[in-house]
């Protein structure tokens, strides 16, 4: 064949051969990296999973796979019928690097797509989703750097670099195989009537399905373990569905009111919710209304309350504490001496959607942007729990260890009943610290943030609500210079429950006990000056991304599992014990502390008291994953009646938050 021959129908033909040639390549490489997966983060609780299941989530997400190289060979079947129209027109030199350089180029951003999930789900034990886009809204510059010390960079570039070129070389190749000499005479009406085949044979790669929706439309499980249902998706639909989420949710145009199953009947959420037959819908808000007992002791005292979000601080990694384990060092004794509740989840998966709905007395809104973020910013939350406490006569302080415009904490907030917003700025100002010693990427070391908190309560006038956010025990996981960690050993049953390069994952831990520790030696400094007698200190965390490195027993009751630890001065301690396996989720924080702390206050909120026993307790996060007195499950799927009670209670609270948040934005605009 001469190169600069015409193109012909028999040239078309075989660049399309080609073409699906590098699209079954593409389609092995996809199985490979599902495989991968698989072996990377398989529990050892799948030996109870039949094969069939497995084997069929294999199958589901090779056809998911098909389906969006379908999608991929759109432009493919286009270019053959713009060069079957320009027959005798233009050379075959000119047409083969339209299908060769497309193909290259799009699989190369398939293969990035697969690469960036891996990767994602390693660090949230999840496939991508709308939290993506935080790489942008958070300190880019900081995960930028923390990419760099923490992963071996080089080694990834030069392996992608060779990666592309051989991609790049197995393609050239396959355009590069000899076309059949036979050169065959098409009639018009044959070649359009092999184009329409093509056609219908990528509209059924696409849909995947002979039934009424496409494969994509609705991705049943194949089994109840949760994560061979991981197993079947895709890593391209993954980033699809996130993108729609995120523009739906930048003007928050998903209902999910309708969604969670309440569409034209909110009453009944908030019924649910409430335990209240009559519901207001005039002022909604206010069918939250609660007010704590009278209580003459608070009213003596009023103790200052210090909350404490401590960055990543899941307790699943507690229970290898021992002598040679000593991960919680200073912190262990408080948490044995005072009140922890050990069945507590996180409202979500990641900081800041932790932090809003807990300080707002609301739940996480499932694949939604941060309130700070969205048309709700410069909102005031009625709910607040800020605003709780400075009704009471309070000076509140919201106080980050980090840069205040990260995630625009510093300008949503102060919205929040928050008098004081303080960063690492003010923090560094008023301890005088060395920026090159006391910083890290994230902002100060924990030490200074605590140090700081204490100066604030000795200096007080009146009695102080402080919150505060820790930016250690994250990537790139520095220790403070002059900080002594105790040696961690890990022994054969921690080994056999770790995923992934221990050594790497060693040094998250001893970032772990950094963090740990300098909460213990908070307390200690509370409990041993006059704070004892006047303050009350609740320590908790944001989430436990350290799921990502760990097999659990029991995936759904530890995946989660976050503190929820109270210190109460001996004057308002209970005689009465407290039952501390109620399960509960970050919504039934402040409702809980408020009846430690404040007397004949009312306040508004979706959660609950946990010492209420009268009420159905359940601790929800944001993934669907909801404990409840029973165990854990997976939202949809519950297997009794105390867990279908649940799942009922976690649509009616996401459905009634939806609404009111959008009722309050409605209301600020007359």
């Amino acid at each position: 064949m001469q190169i600069n021959e015409k193109i012909t129908f028999h040239h078309i033909l075989s660049l399309v051969r080609s073409s699906l040639y590098v699209q079954l390549v593409m389609l092995v490489i996809m199985s490979l990296f599902r495989l991968f997966f698989y072996f990377s983060f398989a529990p050892d609780n799948l030996k109870n999973v039949p094969f069939s299941e497995i084997l069929g989530a294999f199958w589901l997400g090779s056809r998911l796979d098909l389906s969006i190289l379908g999608y991929t060979f759109i432009p493919i079947i286009l270019m053959a019928i713009v060069f079957t129209l320009l027959q005798g027109k233009v050379s075959y030199r000119f047409a083969k690097p339209f299908f060769l350089w497309y193909l290259v180029l799009i699989d190369l951003i398939a293969t990035l797509i697969l690469a960036v999930d891996y990767g994602y789900y390693a660090f949230f034990n999840e496939h991508i989703s709308i939290f993506i886009f935080g790489f942008f809204n958070d300190d880019t510059t900081a995960l930028l750097k923390i990419f760099w010390k923490n992963y071996p960079t080089i080694k990834i570039f030069i392996i992608a670099i060779l990666y592309i070129l051989g991609l790049t070389f197995i393609i050239k190749k396959i355009f590069s195989l000899p076309m059949s000499q036979k050169k065959e005479t098409f009639k018009i009406y044959t070649q359009f009537s092999i184009l329409f085949a093509l056609i219908l044979i990528t509209i059924l790669a696409i849909r995947g399905s002979f039934g009424m929706f496409p494969i994509s439309h609705w991705i049943k499980d194949v089994s109840s373990n949760h994560f061979v249902n991981q197993v079947r998706k895709n890593s391209v639909y993954s980033l699809v569905d996130a993108i729609n989420y995120y523009k739906k949710s930048l003007k928050s145009q998903r209902d999910l009111v309708k969604e969670m199953g309440f569409d034209n009947n909110i009453s009944g959420a908030f019924q649910i919710i409430t335990n209240k037959k009559t519901i207001n819908l005039q002022k909604p808000e206010k069918n939250l209304l609660k007010t704590t007992p009278y209580n003459k002791k608070l009213e003596k005292l009023k103790p200052n309350v210090v909350v404490i979000q401590v960055e990543s601080f899941g307790t699943p990694i507690l229970k290898y504490e021992s002598k040679h384990f000593d991960i919680m060092r200073h912190l262990k004794k408080h948490f044995e001496q005072d009140t922890l509740f050990t069945n507590f989840i996180s409202a979500a998966n990641g900081t800041i959607v932790s932090m809003e709905p807990m300080l707002l007395n609301l739940v996480a809104r499932p694949n939604t942007i941060p309130y700070g973020q969205s048309m709700f910013k410069n909102m005031h939350f009625p709910t607040a729990a800020a605003s709780v406490y400075k009704k009471n006569g309070y000076e509140t302080r919201y106080l980050y260890g980090g840069d205040l415009s990260w995630r625009n904490v510093g300008g949503f907030f102060p919205h929040q009943g928050f008098e004081h917003v303080e960063g690492k700025v003010k923090i560094a100002q008023t301890l005088h610290l060395n920026k090159a010693k006391d910083f890290h990427d994230w902002g100060v070391y924990d030490q200074f943030l605590y140090k700081y908190i204490i100066k604030r309560l000795k200096e007080a006038k009146k009695p102080q609500f402080i919150y505060a956010m820790t930016t250690n025990n994250h990537p790139p996981f520095e220790l403070y210079a002059d900080y002594k960690s105790k040696k961690l050993t890990i022994d054969a049953n921690l080994s056999k429950h770790l995923k992934g390069d221990q050594k790497g994952i060693l040094k998250r831990l001893y970032d772990y006990q950094y963090a740990l520790d300098m909460a213990g030696k908070f307390l200690d400094a509370i409990k041993s000056s006059p704070l004892a007698k006047n303050t009350v200190v609740v320590i908790t965390a944001d989430n436990n991304t350290f799921e990502g490195h760990m097999k659990y027993d029991h995936f759904y009751q530890e995946s989660k599992q976050i503190p929820f630890y109270i210190y109460l001065p001996s004057a308002i301690k209970p005689k009465k014990a407290i039952d501390t396996s109620v399960p509960g989720s970050h919504k039934d924080l402040f409702p809980t502390l408020y009846h430690f702390t404040l007397s004949n206050a009312s306040y508004m909120a979706v959660g609950s008291d946990l010492l209420n026993k009268n009420i159905l307790h359940c601790g929800i996060n944001e993934a669907g994953v909801i404990i409840t007195t029973d165990g854990a499950f997976q939202s949809g799927v519950p297997k009794n009646k105390i867990e279908r009670k649940c799942d009922v209670y976690r649509k009616a609270s996401i459905a009634v938050t939806d609404f009111l948040v959008k009722d309050w934005y409605k209301k600020s605009k007359l």
